[in-house]
């Protein structure tokens, strides 16, 4: 039996252009809440939904559009704004029926406390970046969305944009909002949103509904072709700013006005007669009775959590990051912080880097345990010996043997001469990077980054505590273990690959590169 909510949500539907079809079963648990469920079987390419775009709510539609504008925000930060005042309206709002079936906020990362950001997230890829998350988000609420209090409408409660609703307000935008089009950007789409997500397991297609018929148009012309299949649109809490042409020379402040006013006019015509709309679209079978899922992308646990709040079991799509200040304090601990810094620059002449996020650089370690070459390179570099080092410089200097990244990846294959070594990358693999100097470097370097998460407890502890974790009491402790668990597991196979790659050369020529500290 549908909740009192859903009851009210599907008379919203009906009133507002959006087309369910009686096939899903809307279903709401107390704990997981609003689930979408197949009522009979669903076949490839049954469209599931129809969706108004003036029922989706974006900057564009909402009420506050003028205050945004004039504030001359845009993005996640101006669709924040639209949301909570549209909250602030209550059943006065427009999409008061939509609004009462999301949660207040969903349980990211974002909106824990600090304390729980320490003792839940501190050693995994999220700690730092929520804490520099929650900086910027509170500077983007103190800049703009603060100052806009002081001349609300008289109906809307100015507490109804403090600091924690906008935290709220981020939360939703980051975990369900879509990317519709150019005119509208990003915003909140009805019943779109109400599918979960599952890994590599995308049931149902949210598109345009000009793209099918362009799709059929094509079809029918034996058209085509691979580069106009139509892309999935994913969830999005980015927004793409409105482009426009500049008309050289310069334009009277008349002119200017009478542009500014038929663009509005425009704006106002498109918002209007928009009839193309929006659909969800079967791209597998389901039978009577499973889980109807969406997918948001393939992505690690860490991205899931920070995005969305929650995790998987056994993500394919997991990785740990190395960042490159732990490489660096190693090798300034082993020899001294020129040394370091003269065979960091030779490396990054040579068309180096890591991946790099914000203010960090970093390097990936894949699920499989496998480091980044990138980061193989620069421990070679760094235990090489002076004399070749030195020769390496010079040969750089005078020839100019860089390569870019992009270069590198283009080329099948290239040759870089390293003392006695020649290593071709895309051919030799790793295996002649990891000299037994490099692999004892890299064993420290994991013990490194295993220490961030603390000594009270080993992988095995954790996964004895997850084991013991009962949603959803205790989702945010799950998650956060799940993440943790996946990546400490990483990091063994990390140790494995390693002294696997070791013991391989074993009875061959290797040559310890470790130096003396200089």
């Amino acid at each position: 039996m549908a909740t009192r909510r859903l009851r009210a949500f599907k008379r919203w539907m009906k009133a507002n252009g959006v087309d369910c079809s009686d096939a899903l079963n809307l279903v709401d648990d107390q704990n997981d809440g609003v689930s979408v469920r197949a009522f009979c079987d669903l076949k490839e390419g049954d469209v599931v939904a129809n969706i108004s775009k003036t029922a989706c709510l974006t900057i564009k539609t909402s009420g506050a559009r003028e205050m945004i504008e004039s504030a001359d925000l845009d993005g996640s930060l101006g669709l924040s704004v639209a949301l909570m005042y549209e909250r602030s309206l209550g059943e006065e709002s427009p999409w008061a029926g939509y609004l009462q079936i999301l949660p207040i906020q969903e349980d990211l990362p974002l909106v824990w406390s600090l304390q729980d950001l320490d003792s839940l997230l501190s050693g995994t890829e999220l700690h730092k970046v929520v804490k520099e998350d929650h900086v910027l988000i509170y500077e983007d609420w103190k800049e703009n969305i603060l100052p806009l209090t002081s001349s609300l409408p008289q109906n809307v409660d100015s507490d109804s944009f403090g600091i924690k609703e906008y935290l709220a307000a981020k939360s939703l935008i980051a975990s369900r909002s879509f990317q519709i089009d150019d005119y509208h950007g990003s915003g909140m789409v009805p019943l779109a949103d109400l599918f979960n997500h599952k890994t590599g397991a995308e049931d149902v297609h949210f598109t345009h509904e000009s793209d099918t018929e362009a799709d059929e148009s094509d079809n029918d012309d034996d058209a085509n072709e691979a580069t106009d299949e139509d892309e999935p649109f994913s969830k999005s809490s980015s927004s793409p700013e409105q482009s426009f042409e500049e008309v050289p020379g310069e334009n009277t402040d008349d002119e200017a006005k009478e542009e500014e006013e038929e663009e509005d006019n425009e704006n106002s015509s498109m918002l209007q007669n928009d009839q193309s709309g929006l659909k969800m679209i079967m791209v597998k079978d389901v039978s009577a009775g499973a889980e109807v899922f969406n997918t948001y992308g393939l992505m690690g646990n860490a991205a899931l959590l920070h995005r969305y709040g929650f995790t998987e079991l056994d993500n394919p799509y997991d990785i740990v990051n190395i960042d490159l200040e732990l490489v660096t304090e190693w090798s300034t601990s082993s020899f001294t912080s020129r040394y370091t810094r003269t065979r960091l620059a030779l490396w990054r002449k040579l068309g180096y880097t890591g991946c790099e996020s914000q203010n960090s650089e970093y390097f990936e370690v894949s699920s499989t345990g496998e480091p980044q070459t990138e980061l193989l390179f620069l421990l070679y570099i760094l235990l090489l010996p002076d004399d070749t080092y030195n020769k390496l410089d010079i040969a750089e200097s005078t020839t100019g043997a860089s390569l870019s990244k992009e270069r590198r990846e283009s080329s099948p294959s290239h040759e870089i001469t390293i003392g006695k070594h020649k290593f071709v990358f895309g051919e030799s693999g790793n295996d002649i990077l990891l000299t037994d100097g490099v692999c004892e470097a890299l064993l420290t370097i994991v013990d490194k980054r295993e220490s961030l998460y603390g000594s009270l407890s080993s992988l095995e502890d954790d996964i004895d505590r997850l084991k013991t974790c009962c949603l959803p009491g205790d989702r945010r402790l799950y998650h956060s273990l799940v993440l943790r668990v996946s990546e400490r597991k990483i990091l063994k196979k990390l140790r494995s690959y390693i002294h696997t790659k070791a013991n391989e050369f074993s009875g061959g020529k290797r040559r310890k590169k470790m130096v003396t500290k200089s």
